[in-house]
């Protein structure tokens, strides 16, 4: 039985044909890489990530000292970047051909985000393996939101956004089916 009907996908469409202020859009997307306490790999991870993305990445460093992993609080252990707007959607597609355009049901949260990962970079298209570097896999989230967030962001009269404003489930794979062509595949 698949998650979204015809009749349900026709019934939120014409919702967001009514009402513009209705229709989720493509936030952010966050491509986020962990490997751990390995400095100068990470700085060479941060090369093809940014390559890959076209943006500048920024090192994220351990919150408390794990000796198991071998890792020091203050450490930088990932390199994570965010991408908005056309960079976004350009990364994203990629990103979606490396996966085979299939994201699974339960990867989509209630708040209408979605996460996937990605087991080795060089399954997206135009990445060459670097003997250097290595195979390394990567998270990727995309935030979706509908217009009117800023309400909750800005600095000055800050408010909340009424729970039936927030993109739930089934809006967010709707709209990455149709933006996309996404396959959502039940677990």
């Amino acid at each position: 039985m698949p998650i979204i009907t015809p009749e349900i996908e026709a019934e939120i469409t014409r919702k967001w044909e009514e009402n513009p202020m209705r229709k989720p859009k493509l936030a952010k997307v966050t491509v986020n890489v962990s490997i751990g306490s390995n400095f100068e790999r990470l700085k060479k991870i941060a090369e093809v990530l940014e390559e890959l993305t076209g943006q500048k990445p920024s090192f994220r460093r351990a919150k408390k000292t794990i000796k198991e992993f071998g890792i020091k609080k203050g450490e930088p252990i990932a390199v994570s970047v965010s991408l908005r707007g056309e960079k976004a959607v350009s990364f994203l597609k990629r990103a979606l051909e490396a996966v085979g355009y299939r994201i699974k049901a339960e990867s989509f949260d209630d708040a209408g985000n979605v996460c996937f990962g990605i087991k080795e970079h060089i399954q997206i298209p135009g990445v060459k393996y670097d003997p250097e570097i290595g195979i390394f896999g990567m998270d990727v989230c995309i935030t979706i939101e509908k217009p009117g967030y800023r309400v909750m962001r800005r600095r000055r009269c800050r408010s909340h956004v009424p729970k039936r404003h927030r993109v739930n489930k089934l809006e967010a794979m709707i709209l990455l089916k149709k933006l996309f062509g996404v396959e959502i595949v039940e677990s």
